[in-house]
């Protein structure tokens, strides 16, 4: 029984390689080319409009775009791909069958989506965003673990003329390659994350993109920094932060060598919220780390706040806080300081 599970596995994860692959990367690349011309457009400032609320975030008409453009590819190479479960935001129930008239039972891929993570960003031309997708086998409670195909697209700016495009195949490493969107030329690109033993003179922070528990987690974010470097040299910055509005942006800047910690524990802070009588702020949800294969298969340590692995069902609902440490011995000094920071917080 062993042996027929492992080789059902096998068969599958290269039926995912070899089938679904390239029909994730075309449905990306459409979307990345079809919002770098909208961008370009002379009404583009109207991309930036709020379009509707739904499933706790903002729509806004940018997200549209991507939308229809999503339902349409995948729609098309449903039946031969053997029916498709998609998870994404804005579908009815969080989720929708492909083909239509498929049962769920019987399609075999179950696939996440967030056509644009790092909306805001984008719409007005900040920083990229990126295009993601989790392929995982169907069943009836698929969860991150599940995923065996990670892809993530990078959306850039309209003033910049390279962007990269990474996959992953559980246990078999990831992929690299930017693309020149001018000539249409693409070349493999090395990555890699920070071999640092700590988190000293590089980019290490906690995400408070909203208002809301901002000041708690500055305050947390503040007491760790100080916990793991000691006290802070007159007029010298020991680290630094960056807050990419992305959860797909964070995990590449942590693969790309570019951060060394990361962690969004938003969800953590509800209570906090609570008690002052307001309402949970805005937080990641699973579709913000369908790729979190991709980090892992590059080295990238990705836990939840508890240390282990970061893990959550493949809704469009859950709250999902995590830790990402560029390499064990920056985890080593950092993860002990952090949790005994939400420990005394009771907040883990």
């Amino acid at each position: 029984m062993i042996k027929t599970a492992v080789v059902s596995e096998h068969a599958f994860v290269a039926a995912a390689e070899t089938q679904i692959l390239p029909v994730v990367q075309r449905l990306h690349r459409r979307i990345r080319d079809g919002l770098v011309a909208a961008f370009r457009a002379p009404n583009a400032g109207e991309l930036a409009a709020v379009a509707g609320d739904e499933g706790g975030d903002t729509i806004y008409a940018v997200d549209r775009v991507s939308e229809r453009v999503l339902l349409e590819e995948l729609g098309r190479d449903a039946e031969a791909l053997g029916g498709i479960v998609l998870v994404a935001e804005g579908l009815a129930g969080g989720q929708r069958v492909l083909p239509e008239g498929r049962s769920r039972s019987s399609a075999r891929y179950v696939v996440i989506v967030d056509p644009i993570d790092g909306t805001r960003g984008l719409m007005y031309q900040k920083r990229s965003a990126w295009v993601l997708t989790g392929v995982a086998p169907n069943s009836d409670a698929p969860r991150l673990a599940d995923i065996v195909l990670a892809v993530q697209t990078e959306i850039p700016t309209v003033k910049q003329y390279l962007a990269d495009e990474l996959w992953a195949v559980r246990g078999r490493g990831f992929s690299a390659q930017r693309v020149d969107l001018l000539r249409g030329d693409r070349a493999p690109v090395t990555l890699r994350p920070s071999g640092a033993d700590g988190i000293e003179h590089g980019f290490a922070m906690l995400s408070r993109f909203f208002p809301g528990a901002r000041d708690a987690i500055a305050a947390l974010d503040e007491e760790l920094v100080r916990a793991v470097l000691g006290p802070l040299p007159a007029g010298r910055a020991l680290c630094f932060e960056d807050q990419y509005l992305s959860s797909a942006g964070q995990f590449y800047e942590l693969l790309a060598g570019h951060d060394r910690f990361n962690a969004d524990l938003r969800p953590l802070f509800e209570r906090v919220l609570a008690e002052r009588g307001e309402p949970p702020t805005l937080c990641c949800h699973p579709y913000d780390v369908c790729t979190l294969l991709i980090a892992e298969e590059a080295g990238v340590l990705v836990t939840g706040p508890d240390g282990k692995p970061l893990d959550a069902p493949l809704d469009v609902e859950t709250p999902v806080a995590w830790c990402g440490y560029a390499n064990p011995r920056i985890r080593a000094r950092v993860e002990p300081a952090l949790r005994a920071a939400l420990e005394r917080r009771g907040l883990l």
